[in-house]
């Protein structure tokens, strides 16, 4: 069922009949969780999200955040959404009940979270901002730094930010220049200047807490001499109110294409010497301790493409059903045709079916990625731990690059399906476009990536992460051939997963010769490979499984062996409407995507050269 935001349907088939998140409910961990109480929370979550954060996501971009007198403020409708958001509990909802979470599986957390994204991504950045720092603090924190900081920030009654990026040191954190210098007192006087913070100052809150990366004076360069840092926006005495202002300034707002409701600001730490940090975990831990915060927001930031990919799926869908143009291509020649919607021309089916294939690819992407931290966490054995936590951390680097490539090119595509309308900011799609584009940049540039998967993740314990997932695929590959509507797309999936698994092989070859730079020069046309494949192995899947139901229906109905009456039950079952689109999905982005996978990772294969060896001045005017 689509509430113009995200398929909810699609959300119960990924959770329970793709993915089979219920298993893990079995474990002490989850215990209190079940098919009803997920099924409950998704509708609380879709409430929340329709009634509550929707109807800022205009207002969010058209008011925008403003800055005077040094503070920021942010869109007047975000404060009693935020407030709603608070009370209903879903600032920690995956955390332990223990700090003020509810526990909750990360692949349920998913797709309750998918439902806020697509509503309003930007307003969504304060309370995860927030919960991401606070878990630095859970994982690496003290007592006292727990008691004076994370309880209040899990509770939404504080806020939190990431402050890594400095203007001489963007993507190259181990440029950067902000200095730590060690007090008597066992605190560090910080200064420096930090960029593109996003929430780094609002009115939600009365207090921000920065986890800052600095250099403590004497330290080695380079990422291996950084320290992490706890700077709170206003000190806090002892008894846990606030107390003086702690010297962090904001010099600006950045003006922005996109999320114009989420605070983009410029921090001054320490302009007037006063600036007061705590050490967060030991020293020259600052890089680790952070990328914790980064894998989390990487996942995190492919659910916000998804979100605006989904939402802008769903209205070019509903407007192609409602807008009336044009004769179909069949009647072309009658002059009495009538003028039909719009989905019913072909290139517009095309264009929607590419967009429907892509959103529910991402989608149980996403979603499995979730389940495999879900499964970490209640893992018997410490192989089984390995197994799920690497499988993750492999798909991480394709959660954020992908999905947010993907998402970029689906909401084109809707603008396309709207026609000028799409263009103008009457209609919702052009500001889903703006607002997707910045997750292909912040979090590691997509290219930053493509760089960790080919450069780290392809090799992480001699490959043995990749053989689990061509594992997996392989299985999925035996399964689907059974059916004969998915055998010729099967064998484009493997014939695809043999193109990249020898492109892998090949990469891993050329990395230990003088061909080195190759490998790098085409890591982000690898990653779209391994993206594809990644996705088109999981639509195969759910095909399947669509199949497998079907049959199930076509027996109950008694009309396993007719066609004609199968096809009349479309319009009569939404089951088995949906089941086929499941399949209609696969067998599209396989016949049209998977099948150009070998000859792209041929082309990868003759090694050129021309970008490393073109001058620099060839791209001069």
């Amino acid at each position: 069922m689509s509430n113009l935001l995200v398929n909810t349907r699609d959300q119960h088939f990924v959770l329970f009949e793709h993915l089979g998140i219920e298993s893990p409910f079995k474990n002490s961990r989850y215990e209190d969780y079940s098919r009803e109480t997920v099924c409950m929370m998704l509708a609380e979550a879709e409430k929340m999200a329709l009634e509550v954060i929707l109807p800022t996501y205009v207002d969010g971009d058209r008011e925008g955040c403003t800055f005077k007198e040094g503070k920021v403020f942010v869109p007047k409708s975000f404060h009693n959404a935020y407030r709603k958001f608070i009370e209903a509990g879903w600032q920690c909802a995956m955390k332990d009940p223990e700090v003020g979470g509810q526990g909750m599986p990360a692949s349920v957390a998913m797709a309750c979270f998918e439902l806020f994204q697509a509503a309003n991504y930007p307003f969504i950045m304060y309370p995860m901002l927030t919960t991401g720092a606070a878990s630095l603090i859970e994982h690496y924190g003290t007592e006292e730094q727990k008691k004076k900081y994370m309880y209040k920030m899990f509770a939404g009654e504080w806020g939190g930010t990431m402050c890594l990026t400095e203007p001489s040191a963007g993507s190259d954190v181990g440029a950067l220049k902000t200095k730590a210098k060690r007090l008597p007192d066992g605190t560090y006087s910080i200064t420096g200047t930090k960029i593109f913070i996003s929430g780094g100052d609002h009115d939600l809150c009365p207090n921000i807490i920065h986890p800052v990366l600095a250099r403590i004076e004497g330290d080695p360069p380079g990422t291996r001499g950084i320290s992490i840092f706890l700077v709170p926006k206003y000190r806090v005495n002892e008894d846990g109110s606030l107390g003086e202002f702690n010297d962090v300034r904001t010099g600006n707002i950045e003006h922005k294409m996109g999320i114009k409701g989420s605070a983009t600001c410029t921090l001054n730490f320490g302009d007037e010497g006063k600036c007061i940090g705590e050490l967060l975990g030991r020293e020259k831990m600052g890089m680790a301790i952070m990328f914790q915060m980064m894998n989390d927001a990487r996942l995190e930031v492919g659910m916000q493409a998804l979100g605006v990919a989904s939402a802008a799926y769903e209205h070019a869908v509903h407007y192609a059903r409602e807008r009336i143009q044009g004769a179909p291509v069949w009647e072309m020649k009658n002059p009495d045709a009538k003028p039909v919607p719009i989905i019913q021309h072909l290139d517009v089916r095309r264009s929607l079916l590419w967009m429907k294939a892509h959103v529910e690819g991402i989608r149980v992407l996403l979603y499995y990625t979730a389940h495999c931290f879900d499964m970490a966490a209640i893992a018997e054995t410490k192989a089984d731990k390995a197994k799920w936590q690497g499988l993750a951390e492999l798909l991480i680097p394709i959660c954020k690059a992908y999905s947010s490539d993907k998402a970029m090119q689906v909401c084109s595509e809707a603008i396309d399906i709207y026609g000028g309308y799409g263009y103008c900011s009457e209609y919702p799609v052009e500001q889903y476009l703006r607002d997707c584009k910045i997750t292909t940049i912040y979090e590691g540039t997509n290219g930053i990536q493509a760089l960790d998967l080919v450069g780290r993740k392809l090799a992480q314990r001699r490959g043995e992460f990749m053989m689990s997932l061509y594992s997996e695929i392989y299985s999925i590959i035996t399964r689907s051939k059974g059916y004969e509507d998915l055998t010729i797309p099967c064998n484009y999936l493997e014939e695809a997963l043999k193109a990249v698994s020898d492109l892998t092989t090949h990469f891993y070859r050329m990395s230990r010769g003088a061909s080195f730079l190759i490998p790098v020069l085409n890591a982000s046309p690898y990653l779209e490979l391994f993206g594809d494949v990644a996705v088109g192995s999981l639509l195969m899947q759910a095909a399947t499984i669509a199949n497998e139901n079907l049959n199930v229906i076509y027996t109950e109905k008694g009309v396993k062996g007719s066609k004609a009456k199968q096809r009349a039950l479309l319009h009569e079952h939404p089951d088995v409407a949906f089941y086929n689109g499941k399949i209609a999905a696969a067998r599209f982005f396989a016949l049209n995507i998977l099948s150009t996978v070998k000859a792209r990772c041929d082309a990868i294969k003759v090694g050129d050269r021309t970008p490393i060896e073109v001058a620099e001045e060839s791209f001069t005017m």
